[in-house]
């Protein structure tokens, strides 16, 4: 009985080291210049956005019910490689450089793109289920 409780909580775990570590890799891909825009951050929560859409179109409709996919890949994994927290954050650190325009820039882009992105991708999704269903 007691593994049948973990197991959502293992999953959770192990998907959030993984996408905390992808996050980390695309942060030393793309490291933040000391006066610029963090791109890396902004990648990674635009990129998480549309994985999110596109996963809770394919979870809901377009693959078998698994109760540990979800958790797995949306709580896990993107919830490791997304980062709001960090987005905040690197919005302050703007703020403090006396970059308020780029601060406010970057917390509008950060917000209106995840929406579009997750949008796009629930929209992609559905198309594609679509398809494959006909």
């Amino acid at each position: 009985m007691l593994a049948a409780r973990c197991d959502v909580p293992l999953v959770v775990a192990v998907g959030g080291a993984l996408g905390s570590l992808a996050r980390w890799a695309l942060e030393q891909a793309v490291p933040t210049p000391s006066d610029g825009l963090p791109w890396a951050t902004l990648l990674a929560n635009v990129s998480g956005a549309f994985a999110i859409g596109v996963l809770m179109v394919l979870a809901v409709d377009g693959w078998p019910p698994s109760r540990l996919v979800r958790p797995f890949l949306g709580v896990g994994v993107l919830g490791g490689y997304t980062t709001v927290s960090t987005a905040m954050l690197d919005t302050r650190a703007l703020l403090a450089t006396d970059q308020a325009a780029l601060g406010a820039a970057y917390l509008l882009a950060t917000s209106a793109a995840g929406l579009a992105a997750v949008w796009a991708g629930a929209l992609l999704a559905r198309r594609a289920t679509r398809r494959s269903a006909s």
